[in-house]
């Protein structure tokens, strides 16, 4: 065999590319579900005193 030539692992190239589909999906979905709910910013409840009994 020569040493020019370089193999290629369809099944690897093939799970990376079917993760990368899933990834952009993933990602689609998120954006979508902050536009339609867009989650509240974090407020920071200032700290009470404790109440007396």
């Amino acid at each position: 065999m020569s040493n020019d030539v370089k193999l290629i692992d369809f099944a690897a190239e093939r799970d990376k590319r079917i993760h990368d589909l899933r990834d952009r999906k993933l990602e689609e979905m998120r954006n979508a579900f902050e536009q339609a709910l867009p989650l509240p910013k974090g407020k920071k409840k200032p700290k009470s005193k404790p109440k007396k009994r």
